[in-house]
């Protein structure tokens, strides 16, 4: 093995292990939410450091196999792919932590029947497997997995889009709610782009892997 293929395996094992740190985040950060744990969250906020140190040094080591290895084709790829994910990571971790100071912020957790007409748990779960299965993708090049997320995230929209016409209409109703109603849309808010920004690191994979761009590509009827 060359040094420059230790090098981009050393990479890609950090760039992993921030895809896990940000998915522990997140899930930490959504439990701390339902179940109103104020301590959870704060460790989630406080966690936020070591999410941000990650990045500073997956940019370095792509700075520095740039400067010494001057690489080409996959390789090349794969450190341009690296510094792409490695920014959508740093904002999974963004959002993490802002579900965290809003469940330090909530006075008591939600009711559990609204959650439920909302589809929250079901949108946190789809959201944690989509991180799965980008994890799974980059680590392994799986490009079949990772145009699976693409399917998932459309699940992620779809609640969404139905979760805002509930709150909007129980805001009509109950207008003395409206800071709190508005705290759990700005919550699903953030784990729609969470979605997106999974989906993102689905197409570096492909890209990567496959010398393909797909963010551009437009699909088949539109």
């Amino acid at each position: 093995m060359s040094n420059l293929d230790k090098q981009l395996e050393a990479l890609k094992d950090q760039v992993v292990g921030m895809m896990q740190l940000v998915r522990t985040q997140l899930s930490n950060a959504n439990t701390a939410f339902l179940k109103h744990d104020e301590s959870l969250a704060l460790e989630v906020i406080h966690y936020e450091n070591r999410v941000n140190a990650m990045e500073l040094s997956i940019d370095k080591e792509c700075e520095k196999i740039f400067a010494l290895y001057k690489p080409v084709a996959v390789d090349l790829r794969f450190v341009i792919a690296t510094l792409k994910v490695n920014t959508q990571l740093e904002r999974i971790g963004d959002h993490a932590k802002a579900i965290a100071k809003y469940t330090v912020e909530m006075e008591k957790p939600f009711d559990k029947k609204l959650l439920k007409k909302l589809r929250y748990t079901e949108m946190v779960e789809t959201v944690l497997s989509m991180i799965d299965d980008a994890i799974h993708a980059f680590n392994f090049e799986n490009t079949k997995l990772a145009r699976w997320i693409f399917g998932k995230d459309a699940t992620i929209n779809e609640i969404t889009d139905n979760s805002f016409k509930i709150i909007t209409a129980l805001i009509k109703e109950n207008p003395n709610n409206t800071e709190r109603l508005l705290k759990i849309s700005s919550t699903i808010r953030k784990l729609e782009r969470v979605g997106d920004l999974v989906k993102n690191i689905a197409e570096e994979t492909v890209f990567y892997t496959e010398a393909k761009v797909l963010k551009h590509k437009k699909k088949k009827g539109h």
